[in-house]
């Protein structure tokens, strides 16, 4: 396969997998909407955890809450932390605690009833993960799953998971991003939309 090949292979398979999630991930994405509107409206937060590249979107994703993603709607920041940019914090709980328990410690110490957890894993079987939303249902935290797959070990333990159609993970995480920016100019819309 030469190089123009290749990118037409790609651009058509991640093309073909948002097409796929319209009637796989749409009705989750709904849920997922309103969770958040809900727990703003309440004076709440948004927590998010991943490992690798769903490390990265989740930095991507609190960041378009808290600073703003539609430009034509002026709105107060929405309460969102990623758990996964504090180096020291993160060194320092791989260290002495196990790199499998630092998202759990971190939503222990920051997260309240009623907050939200974003949970990003494309194969939907990360301990660590895992062990975050054994946290968050701990602290009476909702959690919103982005997987892939057929959803892997988390699919039965989150409140709300939004499978991607897809055992690619360029394809999954491409499908977060979407995802994501979709339901936060959602919530803008809904929080902010007339003002």
């Amino acid at each position: 396969m030469n190089i123009k090949e290749f990118i037409v292979e790609s651009f058509t398979e991640s093309a073909e997998t948002k097409i796929k999630m319209i009637d796989a991930c749409s009705e989750s994405i709904i849920e997922s909407i309103n969770l958040l509107v809900a727990a703003y409206k309440n004076n709440k937060k948004l927590l998010l955890c991943g490992n690798g590249g769903s490390a990265a979107d989740c930095q991507h994703i609190a960041t378009e809450f808290m600073i703003r993603l539609s430009h034509h709607i002026d709105r107060p920041a929405l309460p969102a932390i990623a758990l996964t940019t504090d180096s020291s914090n993160l060194t320092a709980g791989g260290n002495d605690i196990g790199y499998e328990n630092v998202f759990a410690r971190n939503i222990q110490g920051l997260g309240n009833e009623g907050d939200v957890l974003l949970a990003i894993s494309t194969s939907g079987n990360s301990p660590n993960i895992v062990k975050a939303v054994d946290m968050a249902h701990q602290k009476g935290i909702k959690v919103i799953g982005l997987l892939g797959g057929n959803g892997g070990k988390l699919k039965p333990l989150v409140d709300i998971p939004i499978v991607v159609p897809s055992s690619n993970t360029q394809r999954i995480q491409e499908g977060h991003i979407t995802i994501a920016h979709v339901i936060c100019e959602s919530v803008e819309e809904e929080l902010y939309g007339n003002n």
